[in-house]
């Protein structure tokens, strides 16, 4: 039997989505059932009812509260400068929101088909897409557009495909970020539009 995560948060709600969150990842969240998750907590599933009706409300409940600092951060983000130190700022900002929604982006990646089938794999897509907006210049040439796309493939790396490797998970992280770093600074380097 494997280590059972510690608590993230503590109400009812949060307490449904965590657990929720826990056994998608455990074994898919196709294969996970509304009574599953109420055993799990100890509770009738009318009592899981009462706060949310489905699986998918769990899920986009819990996308919800872990996506509000990703939009704060696209919305700060686009009232700065185009330059260099704000684009690291917008990663370091980043790579702290991505610690602390790990378990969703965990879910996401186990489970990709799944997620594109429902609402928040349509707004997943959006947020990223707006993130490499605001770290790459607007005439990128191709090159530089897809290292700003992969600047932030590594950040979700760092959570994702190191979450096994050796190591502390500060440490991985730190490292995802700085080649997230390397990526953007060459890119913004460039000359616009990728002329010679």
């Amino acid at each position: 039997m494997g280590s059972t995560p510690q608590p993230r948060r503590g109400n009812t709600r949060q307490r449904i989505q965590d657990v929720a969150l826990d056994l998608f990842a455990e074994q898919g969240y196709e294969k996970t059932s509304l009574r599953e998750i109420a055993e799990r907590l100890g509770v009738t599933k009318a009592a899981l009812y009462y706060h949310f009706k489905t699986k998918e409300d769990i899920l986009t409940s819990t996308f919800d509260d872990m996506n509000r600092p990703i939009e704060e951060l696209l919305e700060w983000g686009r009232q700065q400068p185009r330059t260099l130190e704000t684009k690291k700022e917008i990663l370091v900002r980043y790579s702290e929101v991505l610690e602390t929604a790990a378990p969703l982006f965990v879910f996401v990646q186990e489970n990709q088909a799944t997620v594109r089938e429902l609402k928040i794999g349509h707004t997943i897509k959006h947020r990223v897409i707006a993130l490499v907006d605001l770290i790459k210049e607007p005439d990128a040439a191709l090159t530089d557009q897809v290292r700003c796309f992969t600047a932030l493939m590594a950040m979700h790396a760092g959570v994702f495909a190191l979450k096994d490797a050796e190591g502390d998970p500060g440490e991985k992280r730190r490292a995802a970020l700085e080649v997230a770093v390397e990526l953007v600074t060459r890119a913004h380097e460039q000359d616009p539009g990728g002329a010679a």
